[in-house]
């Protein structure tokens, strides 16, 4: 018992002697701790959202919501650096005694996109625009939230000339998911990133007669536009540095770290004509995760109802004959069944759509060194749009027990788009390591509803599930870099990927496919067969099912080296295998000159690939097009089928190769004026179409089918692109606010040098082959030129802000018109004419007031196409389809919304 009381005794003093100990230092450390505090803001007010760092450390924090930051450090001389992204970076010197608050305030100035760093198209440490190899635009956090657009495409076709992207109409699941490019090449040839990993392409492929024609894109708009930062553009062909696709460009979309706020925004617009009501709400906010971690929540959703530009009908209804017809019409009372006031029988224009997207991006530091990110989201999309009204004189294709006066299908999609991406980065042995794996997945599914399936006559339903399509990707890449000291600098890089792609089919129910051998009389009293399918959308047969997969590897190796102060030099190399064409070996040599400090001279020299798409390689499908006013049920035939390649002896896919030339300037001409100019050369061989529609001394082949022709994919076209990207900035401190200007544009003209030959089958058939209406699809269905304004003036608590656009011209050139022989007769002037069209060139100007109360609150007051601009009306008659279409359909500038205003709400809380 005593040895027992000793030891306990014993463990108590010990104990006492730690915790004295301890108590001891900690009294120490604390009489050594100090602490900085401060407001960062400008000229307006507080910046929530800056980041505050110590010069040599990694200690670092962010202003929260009133723009008041702390800092927690020991006792020193420090310098405190304060960088927000748009403005000039500030740093100011203190010294900090023990016990000691340290107040300092900064008022930061706004600065240019050219001083900003970026991260695409180097693996070096970001560095500003005038020292980069290659032109870059940054779409900042401030043009995303003044723009006048709330869908990313939009956003992107209104700030950046280079891009396009416009609402398609009559164009089945195109009407759903805008197609979109850069520099005027296709939307297969432009690399999406998000947070620099790669972004998986939708499921749809673009079929119908659109800009895109044959391509499949990413889905802009499945991106929330409230979790965006900011965008990063390079324009320049990067297929080395990123892989395949990157033919046109690399588009990096940077997420949202902020938790300070919680950032809430609604909307509300409708266009002049009452029409096309959209209603927008978002919720943005973050939470900070121990010392340094975060997690960045978006929500988001978006209603946008249909607008309708159609013209009035002037056809027959009823009966060929035009007076019984109209006797017919008027006894009918056919148009009082419509639901659309007039004579319009159809909606064209622009489809109703209803999007919810969740997203979220974060961070956890793993230890000093290392770090464990993540992202992605969901986001779900309704769509509904319209096809060519049925009317109830087409006995082939209208049941009239179901629809005694006709029909206007609707197409109904359900569109859903997720992703994630995982990962680890951080520093080992002084080597930059990152490691991460991406899953991206798109759904799409089509409904047809108010249609029938005329094969099965009055038992047809009207409502069909027609199928539907899926596309899977999963890519893991390494990256690894160093910094050396060599010369005046030195980066290596190099890294792997491997990507693994699934594409699939999905049958659609029976009743939308199954021909019922239904029959009916023609004019001539002749028994015809009715049309197997439902209308506007037939079924995707079970024989046209499959899932497809596919793996590709690659590696790459990147050296840039700063020969001397004015001079960099940049080298890469990627080599990269597909398990179903084989590999490819693609190179690109850059440098950048600073003739002064405030002028940089950059020149580029590259080869690039782009792999055939899934959906290029094993798309089959059979659809309903209207040619020249009549119905054809076309069959689109893969590579793998035997009508491609035993009765048309296509030849296999294979990748599309190019060559690009790059040369530019970015500088200061002042301090409050920056400039960017940069001319583009671009070669692609053996480009990847859609061909035109062979049907004509085929109907033996296509018969058993149920098709009237066929199509396929080859590698049809070689092209060349030249462009001119020109970009002017200018800012000025004026009375007691702050004027802001930017000019740009970009001049471009595609040639289709060469058409291939695919088929010696098919050898004298070129012009059926790629048609002149296809090819004057790549060449001239999207402007010539565009040029962007923004003028803004922010003063007080005011800002006004005045955008211009100005679209060059388009031309759809009809594919039989080449000879004067094929030219019908224009009921505009009675004159015989070419249906060929130049649409001239447009200005489209928005226009907006905001006013920010008490610095939370911010609405703004405005207008888009506030002049109500519409692109030329078709000036040949046959080109309108007896009346319903007053503007094209197959090349637009800019939609034909007209004139539209809005309000919106900004609450940071």
């Amino acid at each position: 018992m005593l040895k027992l009381d000793n030891s306990v005794t014993s463990l108590n003093k010990n104990s006492l002697f730690f915790l004295f100990v301890l108590l001891f230092n900690f009294s120490l450390f604390s009489q050594n701790k100090a602490k900085i505090t401060g407001k960062i803001s400008d000229q307006f007010g507080s910046l929530p959202g800056a980041k505050i760092s110590i010069q040599g450390s990694n200690i670092s924090t962010t202003s929260d919501v009133n723009g008041d930051y702390t800092l927690n450090i020991e006792a020193g001389d420090f310098v405190i650096n304060v960088a927000f992204i748009m403005y000039k970076t500030a740093t100011k010197p203190v010294s900090v005694t023990a016990g000691e608050e340290a107040i300092l305030d900064f008022t930061l100035e706004t600065g240019f996109s050219i001083d900003q760093p970026v991260s695409l198209g180097s693996r070096a440490k970001p560095s500003s625009l005038l020292k980069t190899t290659a032109p870059v635009d940054i779409i900042s956090p401030q043009d995303i939230t003044n723009s006048p657009q709330i869908e990313l495409s939009h956003i992107l076709h209104y700030l950046v000339p280079s891009f396009h992207s416009t609402n398609q109409t009559i164009s089945d699941g195109t009407d759903h998911i805008d197609p979109a490019t850069l520099r005027g090449l296709g939307p297969d040839q432009i690399l999406v990133l998000v947070n620099g990993k790669r972004r998986h392409n939708s499921s749809l492929l673009n079929v119908n007669g659109t800009v895109g024609k044959g391509t499949v894109g990413t889905d802009f708009n499945a991106i929330p536009v409230a979790s965006i930062e900011r965008i990063e553009i390079l324009r320049d062909g990067a297929t080395s540095q990123y892989g395949s696709d990157a033919i046109a460009g690399v588009i990096n979309i940077i997420l949202k770290k902020q938790t300070q706020s919680i950032d809430v925004q609604g909307r509300a617009e409708l266009t002049t004509k009452g029409d096309g009501l959209t209603t927008y709400f978002s919720a943005n906010f973050g939470f900070v995760v121990g010392k340094k971690g975060f997690i960045n929540i978006t929500g988001e959703y978006r209603n946008r109802e249909a607008y309708n530009r159609a013209g009035d009908y002037n056809g027959v209804v009823y009966s060929e004959d035009p007076e019984e017809d109209a006797i017919l019409i008027a006894e009918n009372n056919f148009y009082s069944h419509n639901e659309y006031s007039g004579k319009r029988v159809m909606e064209i224009g622009n489809a109703s759509t209803q999007n919810l997207a969740l997203s979220f991006n974060g961070e956890f530091p793993i230890s000093n060194n290392s770090l464990f990110y993540f992202h992605g989201g969901r986001n779900y999309r309704e769509g509904k749009s319209k096809g060519f009204y049925r009317f109830p004189n087409e006995i082939d294709r209208v049941v009239p027990e179901l629809f005694p006066n006709g029909f206007s299908p609707e197409i109904l999609t359900d569109i859903q788009d997720d992703a994630i991406s995982l990962g680890f980065k951080g520093e080992k042995n002084n080597w930059n390591l990152d490691f991460s794996h991406t899953i991206g997945i798109n759904t799409l599914d089509y409904t047809v509803n108010n249609s029938n399936n005329a094969s099965l006559g009055i038992t047809s339903p009207r409502t069909f599930y027609s199928g539907g399509f899926s596309y899977k990707q999963n890519t893991s890449n390494l990256d690894v870099s160093r910094a050396y000291d060599w010369l005046y600098g030195v980066n290596i890089a190099f890294g792997a990927e491997l990507r693994v792609e699934n594409y699939n089919i999905i049958a659609g129910e029976e009743d939308s496919y199954l021909d019922g051998n239904n029959t009916y009389i023609d004019s001539d009293g002749i028994e015809q067969q009715s049309i197997a399918g439902a209308q506007v959308f037939p079924g995707i047969q079970p024989e046209n099912e499959l899932s497809r997969f596919r793996t590709n590897s690659s590696g790459y190796i990147d050296v840039e080296v700063n020969t001397s102060k004015e001079t960099l030099l940049k080298a890469t190399a990627r080599y990269e295998a597909y398990n179903d064409f084989g590999a490819q070996f693609i190179w690109k040599l850059s440098g950048r000159y600073k003739i002064t400090e405030d002028l940089n001279f950059r020149l580029g020299l590259s080869t690039g690939f782009r792999a055939p798409s899934l959906h290029q390689v094993y798309f089959q499908n059979i659809s309903t097009q209207f040619i020249n006013g009549d119905i054809v049920q076309v069959g689109t035939f893969n590579n793998e089928s035997a009508v491609a390649k035993e009765a048309f002896h296509i030849k296999d896919l294979k990748p599309e190769l190019s060559n690009h030339f790059n040369a530019g300037f970015s500088g200061k001409l002042a301090e409050n004026l920056s400039f960017t100019a940069d001319y583009y050369s671009i070669k692609i061989k053996d480009r990847i179409v859609l061909s035109g529609r062979f049907d004509e001394g085929y109907e033996e082949t296509l018969a058993p089918f149920n098709v009237g022709a066929a199509q396929f994919f080859t590698n049809a076209i070689d092209t060349k692109t030249i462009g001119l990207d020109v970009a002017v900035h200018y800012k000025n401190k004026i009375g007691n606010g702050e004027f802001n200007a930017s000019l740009a544009g970009n001049l471009k003209q595609t040639e289709v040098i060469q058409l291939n030959k695919v088929s010696d089958f098919l050898e004298g058939q070129e012009s059926t082959l790629f048609n002149r209406e296809d090819i004057a699809r790549v060449e001239s269905a999207q402007p010539n030129y565009k040029v962007n304004s923004i003028i803004s003036y922010h003063f007080d608590k005011y800002k006004i802000q005045l955008g211009n656009t100005f679209f060059g011209k388009v031309e759809y050139v009809h594919p039989d018109d080449g000879i004067q022989e094929n030219w019908v007769v224009n009921e505009f002037s009675g004159n015989l004419e070419s249906r060929d069209q130049t649409f001239s060139s447009k200005l489209v100007t928005d226009l907006a007031l905001s006013y920010t109360f008490e610095k939370i609150c911010n609405i703004t007051l405005g207008g888009t196409n506030i002049f109500n601009v519409y692109p030329d009306k078709h000036a040949h008659s046959a080109n309108t389809e007896n009346g319903n279409f007053i503007y094209s359909r197959r090349v637009q500038q800019f939609g034909v919304k007209g004139s539209n205003y809005y309000i919106r709400l900004l609450l940071k809380l």
